[in-house]
């Protein structure tokens, strides 16, 4: 899979995560009504079109199912040790997209060793800077490289 498709991947992760833990929604419900209901221009998101002719890339697809899964599976894990790492700042005051971009770093992070652990932490920064707010990307990049010391203390 190419970077730009990994990215991709990413960025479809975070919308979904987004909204996927505000509701009591199972994640196959979610996955489903997303693929299903979204077609995006053919540059890294773009915007959401009205036509059903564009569909994304498998390899794609499968990444993001992976990370919005995987997620989704040790999120009590996640939480906790993003909580651990994040000084003066609770889950519950994060803004959401900006929890959403940790909590899947913070899976590949834990559960995806073949990524290296700057590339992980590059690529929340990059979809926190499209997405987040001014503060985001300095703030998650701290976060995770916090993470990443104790979890990864010899990865690249």
């Amino acid at each position: 899979m190419q970077n730009g498709s990994r990215r991709q991947g990413r960025e479809l992760a975070v919308k979904l995560l987004f909204s996927l833990f505000e509701g009591e929604y199972a994640v196959d419900q979610v996955l489903e009504t997303f693929w299903s209901s979204f077609r995006f221009c053919n540059d890294i998101l773009g915007e959401p079109l009205d036509e059903v002719e564009l569909p994304i890339k498998q390899d794609i697809r499968v990444f993001t199912e992976e990370l919005v899964r995987g997620v989704a599976a040790h999120r009590e894990q996640l939480d906790q040790i993003i909580d651990e790492f994040s000084t003066n700042w609770s889950l519950d005051r994060m803004s959401r997209v900006d929890l959403a971009i940790l909590r899947m770093a913070a899976f590949e992070l834990l559960f995806q060793p073949q990524t290296p652990t700057s590339v992980v932490i590059n690529e929340a920064v990059e979809v926190g800077k499209r997405y987040g707010t001014r503060e985001t990307p300095a703030f998650v990049n701290g976060l995770l490289d916090k993470i990443s010391r104790i979890y990864r203390p010899k990865s690249s």
